[in-house]
């Protein structure tokens, strides 16, 4: 345990709110860091970190992080509400908490600021948000975590509970059109129009199952339920029941060392590998869900065997005596600039770096996790 915690103080050493160490996209192309999901994970781990620890070290440096970001006034730096990108919401899910434990009003400005960009974004004809104002009629499973618990929490807590049943159908067309009923998983994204070069022209789905992608989509059944008020069974029993059978689905593909393969339902398949970021996600899902009740305990062992794997498989010393986090995979996507297809080759061209934060973030809050189990 004491070596992990060594881990996140040289990362928080090692950052500053301009220039994380954990955004490796940005360090890799020498930007400035603005407002993005990748410190948005980073930043609600380092929140948990306070939750469980009780030490304001924490807290320090994730409102240090965010009130660089956020003006008196709710405006937030590199943010631009017209990019209409969900992924730009997830960020906004450490301002609801930041604003609870410190009363700061710009906080709460920001979160309206947020919700305005969710107020404008362009939807399918079956009523789910648009990825990205640039990928037009696409759902992609990332999207459900960067916007619905964001979604959720400000509904429940500022909109009179108003937009729970447009939540509900968002996941129940996900449920219906990317879920393969054969295995249980999720393909990355769809189409409605079926006109984009990656789809399948009479389903509108890509072709794999990315493990990140179907880990976003785990953690965005879970966090929405949490989020949701008690009283409204009808949507908190729809998301748990996706969640539980999503995770009955993926145990049967976790490999013996605890861990998940890139592509999902691939394992053994030449350059398919054993993938950090979607594995401690999957780590954090199963144990949050066990402890909030989503799951019993039977399901503890896939958990706490899951974050098993990734620490002794991923967390490695090197020659300076550091510890890093290796095997994540950078990014991935469909289409854009570089036509990405969606084909198994192509995840497995995306480059895999170390301690970048969609894999350490993610690892952190299921750190979190096994110090509410093992002390």
């Amino acid at each position: 345990m004491d070596k992990i915690e060594k881990y996140i103080q040289m990362l928080m050493d090692k950052s500053t709110p301009d220039n994380p160490m954990w955004n490796i996209e940005n360090v890799r192309q020498g930007k400035k860091s603005k407002w993005n999901y990748v410190d948005g994970c980073m930043i609600k781990a380092v929140i948990e970190m306070y939750h469980i620890t009780g030490e304001k070290k924490y807290l320090d440096f994730a409102d240090g992080f965010v009130d660089a970001k956020v003006d008196d006034n709710g405006n937030i730096d590199g943010y631009n509400i017209d990019d209409l990108n969900i992924d730009n919401v997830n960020a906004g899910k450490t301002l609801f908490e930041l604003y609870d434990i410190t009363g700061k009003e710009k906080y709460r400005k920001a979160i309206d600021v947020i919700y305005s960009q969710i107020e404008k974004m362009p939807r399918t004809k079956e009523g789910n948000f648009w990825h990205k104002k640039i990928y037009p009629n696409q759902v992609w499973l990332d999207g459900l975590y960067m916007g619905q618990p964001f979604y959720m929490e400000y509904d429940g807590r500022y909109g009179n509970k108003a937009h729970y049943d447009d939540i509900k159908k968002q996941f129940e067309n996900v449920i219906r059109i990317m879920r393969n009923p054969l295995n249980g998983l999720y393909y990355h994204a769809y189409d409605e129009s079926r006109e984009i070069f990656w789809c399948d022209k009479v389903t509108g789905l890509s072709q794999n199952v990315w493990l990140r992608a179907i880990g976003w989509y785990s953690m965005a059944l879970l966090d929405t339920y949490e989020k949701a008020d008690p009283a409204e069974t009808e949507i908190r029993d729809m998301l748990k029941n996706a969640f539980v059978d999503l995770m009955d689905s993926m145990i049967k593909y976790q490999d013996e060392t605890g861990m998940w393969y890139q592509v999902v339902n691939f394992g053994g398949m030449e350059k398919n590998y054993l993938e950090t970021s979607g594995s401690s996600i999957l780590a954090y899902a199963i144990l949050k869900g066990v402890r909030i009740g989503v799951l019993d305990e039977s399901y503890r062992k896939y958990g706490e065997k899951a974050f098993d794997g990734v620490t002794e498989n991923r967390l490695n010393v090197d020659d300076n005596g550091e510890l890093h986090m290796d095997g994540i995979c950078l990014v991935a996507g469909l289409g854009g600039k570089t036509n990405r297809p969606g084909t198994y080759d192509y995840y497995m061209s995306e480059p895999v770096v170390k301690d970048d934060a969609k894999g350490v973030g993610p690892y952190l809050l299921a750190y979190t996790e096994i110090r509410r189990i093992r002390g």
